[in-house]
């Protein structure tokens, strides 16, 4: 499972949690603009904005988790089993495998409406990778500086809506999250006062009472609310460190620490944590057993080459001795 945020204050910032219960040896992973996209229905872009994010690289295909182009554009995608609905293939479209819908769009657009233009003649069809990476059930969250949708691809067709909370995580579709959280309307950062009743002089004994309610356990609805609470409410300076700092505190606030969610192979945990900078194309990235912030620029890299430039994570843990 997963959460995504878009978050802005001078520049404009974007990222997510991954969390599952092992890692494809993901790197963050420059696309250069003159890296050939060929696409199994719809032909090739041989050049095209160049992208940065995280990625499986197979075939010397990225496959990527999130990513941003040089037009601060981001995308991330998200788990959406049980309800993802991928289509036979569509005379009259532009028919797309899930594992391209990323480069798909990053490729032919600069913002979010030029997004819903493009997914008015998409078709998102059930196409595998390969017979060893069948197509993973998702949804996506894609952002500019100004806008945020989702996009959910089900079975009465392709659903795009309009997001908000400018936050995301799994499964069910995106229109009850924004129903269920409705339920925490009363939810509040301010000191309360007594609303229970007038007959009795109730005073609050702790900070934050304000808020009790907003849930704090790992399922997708509850981190959907937590996520959205905390970055709605957020405070930040415009500067870079207290930015990427207050972006990466809003994704910790529904991290999944080991042990906490059993699943069929294991645990589910937070794999790595990112926030790129959309406006600089700048990725940070920290990892389970490394909280220290690494990063990537987009910009130190030859973007007209035609190679993927690819950076495993720095996983082990960085300690600053001070004595």
């Amino acid at each position: 499972m997963c959460t995504a945020a878009s978050f802005k204050t001078k520049d404009h910032y974007f990222g997510r949690n991954l969390d599952y219960e092992f890692s494809y040896c993901e790197t963050v992973t420059v696309t250069p603009r003159n890296f050939p996209f060929k696409f199994r229905f719809a032909g090739e872009i041989s050049h095209h904005p160049a992208l940065i994010g995280m990625a499986f690289v197979q075939e010397n295909y990225p496959l990527y988790y999130d990513c941003t182009n040089e037009f601060g554009l981001s995308i991330a995608g998200l788990n959406f089993p049980g309800y993802a609905d991928y289509k036979p293939i569509c005379d009259g479209a532009d028919n797309i495998a899930p594992f391209e819908f990323i480069p798909w769009v990053m490729c032919r657009c600069k913002t979010v409406s030029e997004v819903k233009e493009l997914l008015s003649h998409t078709n998102i069809a059930a196409v595998n990778f390969s017979d060893a990476l069948p197509a993973s059930p998702l949804h996506w969250m894609i952002s500019d500086r100004d806008e945020t949708v989702v996009v959910e691809s089900v079975k009465d067709g392709i659903k795009i809506y309009d997001n908000p909370t400018k936050v995301m995580t799994n499964s069910p579709q995106f229109d009850y999250h924004l129903l269920n959280i409705t339920n925490y309307l009363s939810s509040t950062r301010e000191d309360v006062t007594s609303r229970f009743a007038d007959c009795i002089d109730l005073k609050p004994f702790s900070r934050g009472i304000g808020s009790f309610g907003i849930p704090g356990d790992l399922s997708s609805a509850s981190r959907f609310v937590k996520a959205a609470f905390t970055r709605l409410n957020s405070v930040c300076g415009d500067s870079e460190e207290e930015s990427v700092s207050q972006f990466m505190h809003i994704l910790a606030s529904v991290a999944q620490q080991k042990g906490c969610c059993r699943v069929e192979k294991g645990f589910e945990y937070t794999i790595y944590s990112s926030c790129c900078n959309t406006d600089k194309g700048i990725y940070y990235y920290n990892t389970y057993e490394n909280s220290a912030l690494s990063a990537v620029d987009m910009h130190r890299e030859d973007l007209d080459g035609t190679g993927l430039v690819s950076y495993p994570l720095n996983e082990k843990m960085a300690v600053t001795f001070q004595n």
